[in-house]
């Protein structure tokens, strides 16, 4: 007894129909903000981190940026407090990346 089967025993008044879904893409753009972004650096249990905050938008918004960023750095990171938390001295990196989307960044420690 296959799949299909099963489905009509459990639901023998469904009709299939044949008619494909429609998914909708769309672009998910990014809330740019009056205020600069914080690019900070920090020295955590003797590793470096780099530290991103003062995001004023959606968290879900500021959460899709941090994954974007650490995909592209191919780095590690989280997201905590309403801050991005990138492992390593990325600084400037980030801050080229943000700036190419649009915001302002402020670069604070060292």
């Amino acid at each position: 007894m296959d799949l299909q089967d099963q489905l009509k025993n459990l639901f023998p008044d469904h009709v299939p129909s044949n008619e494909p879904e429609e998914v909708q893409n769309e672009e998910h753009a990014l809330f740019i903000q009056k205020e600069p972004l914080l690019c900070k650096y920090e020295k955590r249990k003797g590793n470096a981190t780099t530290i991103i905050e003062g995001y004023e938008g959606d968290i879900e918004d500021f959460k899709i940026l941090a994954k974007e960023i650490k995909t592209k750095l191919s780095v590690g990171g989280s997201f905590k407090d309403n801050s991005i938390i990138i492992q390593g001295d990325y600084r400037d990196r980030i801050m080229t990346m943000l700036k190419e989307k649009g915001f302002k960044v402020k670069r604070v420690g060292g």
